[in-house]
This record gives structure tokens, C-alpha cells and sequence, in this order.
């Protein structure tokens, strides 16, 4: 991990959650982050659009930031069913992840939509961890590469809003999503630093400034090694997220690589 780059760990809480889980989760997170380096690495929580508001206020004195899971490419108007980045702004949130493997997956999102969410949320302040991977089968007929420069491509027109600060990529390959497996050490890097050259091919001049995050069955055992890689700035973490004490350890970890 560069000392450059500033890890950040974003927990995905996907859909799950209730009021009095999320209250036990948020308290164990509070604490956990209060004995970390908040100088050492960034951290942040994105639980479902309705618990939103319950996590901005139990967050609000604390350096965990908020975020959500999605948000929609258009300003405003008659979108039923969506949620606009001035409202993810206006509860507190600070980040939006976009482009999900399982969204893109489940309710078909193309690269273009991806870029065209991503871009409504830099428009409105909010930052943004932009998700790409590939499927089992691209890497088994070795399409891996071929994948992630379609998926960083389609962000060309972003390149101009690409402020280090609020443009984050999250690497996941979907094999390893909720599956126990994840990539090895060498696989995620080799990833990453193919990420990381093509968004400098393609207009990103800050690229070397730009976060990558590894998002594939992150736990706290494989942690350690995978952001000990020059070019893994941290993690999107799924399942260990809805633990505090596995979150918190992953935390931990991202601290402890930076040195």
C-alpha cells in the first residue's frame, strides 16, 4: 500500500439490518475506531437507503463516515422508485457506491449507467467508489483484463471530475463475492495495478492518487496480506461489515499496512 494514499475501509452492509441490529453494530464501531489511528486510514459504513438517517446521527460527532449503496443518474423529477445524490447529501451521507457486481449482475446496470450515476454524484459533492470485476468465467478463459478496461474505459468522461479525495475504485471479482474464496495476494495486485495504469491511459492524471479498494470475501485472517500490496488501498468489505469486531480488525489492518 502506498504511503501516498490515505486506505479506506468501507463497510457494505447490503440488505440487511434493523433498527435495534444497526444501533448494536454502529456502537460496536464507534468504540472499536476510537482506539485506531484516525490519522492512518479512513473509514466508512453504507447501510440500506431506510437506516440512512439512523446511521448519520449515531455517526455524527465520530470520523466513520456514511455511506449509500446506490444512487440515481438523474437530478430529479419523476423517477419513482429513486434516490438522488442532493437527498444522499442532504442525510449526511458522504459516499456512494456505484456499479455494484451484484447490480450489474441482478438488475442488468451497464458501464454507461455506472458512469453516468458516478458523474450526477461528483455534480452534487458526494464521493464516489465506483465498483468493476470480472465474473468466474472471464477469469477461467482469462478475460480479466479485456473486462476491467471495457469497465474503466466507459469512465473517460469522468477524468476531468477525478478528485483523489472523492474517486475511489473498488475491485471485486465477483467470483469471490460471499463465496469464502477470495483472490490471492498476487492476483488482487496484479489487478489493481492494471486499474491504476488504465486510468492514467485514459485521461486520469491524478490515477497514481486514486485509490483502489479490494472488495472480494475480505476477512481479518487475509486482510494484513492483501493491503500490505503497493497498489490495494484498502477495502469494500461485504459480509465481515455486519461484525464489528471483523470489521473493525480489517480497520485495524488498513492502519497498520500504511506504515
Amino acid at each position: 500500500m502506498s504511503e501516498t494514499r490515505k486506505p479506506l475501509v468501507v463497510g457494505n452492509w447490503k440488505m440487511n439490518g434493523d433498527l435495534a441490529g444497526n444501533a448494536v453494530l454502529l456502537s460496536g464501531v464507534l468504540t472499536g475506531v476510537a482506539g485506531i489511528d484516525q490519522g492512518a486510514v479512513g473509514v466508512a459504513v453504507c447501510p440500506p437507503f431506510p437506516y440512512l438517517s439512523q446511521a448519520a446521527q449515531v455517526l455524527a460527532e465520530s470520523p466513520v463516515q456514511v455511506g449509500a449503496q446506490n444512487v440515481s443518474a438523474f437530478e430529479n423529477g419523476a423517477y419513482t422508485g429513486e434516490v438522488s445524490a442532493a437527498m444522499l447529501s442532504e442525510l449526511g451521507c458522504a459516499w456512494v457506491i456505484v456499479g455494484h457486481s451484484e447490480r450489474r449482475a441482478m438488475l442488468g446496470e451497464t458501464d454507461e449507467q455506472v458512469a453516468a450515476k458516478a458523474a450526477q454524484a461528483l455534480r452534487s459533492g458526494l464521493g464516489v467508489i465506483i465498483c468493476v470485476g470480472e465474473t468466474l468465467e472471464d477469469r477461467e478463459q482469462d478475460r480479466t483484463q479485456a473486462v476491467l478496461a471495457r469497465q474503466i474505459e466507459a469512465l473517460a468522461s469522468l477524468a476531468q471530475q477525478a478528485d483523489p479525495n472523492k474517486f475511489v475504485v473498488a475491485y471485486e471479482p465477483v467470483w469471490a463475492i460471499g463465496t469464502g474464496r477470495s483472490a490471492s495476494t498476487e492476483q488482487a495486485q496484479a489487478a489493481h495495478a492494471f486499474i491504476r495504469a488504465g486510468l492514467e491511459a485514459i485521461g486520469f492524471r491524478a490515477a497514481s492518487k486514486i485509490r483502489i479498494l479490494y472488495g472480494g470475501s475480505v476477512k481479518p485472517a487475509n486482510a494484513q496480506g492483501l493491503f500490505e500490496m503497493s497498489d490495494i488501498d484498502g477495502g469494500l468489505i461485504g459480509g465481515a461489515a455486519l461484525s464489528a469486531d471483523d470489521f473493525i480488525a480489517i480497520v485495524r489492518a488498513a492502519a497498520l499496512a500504511r506504515g
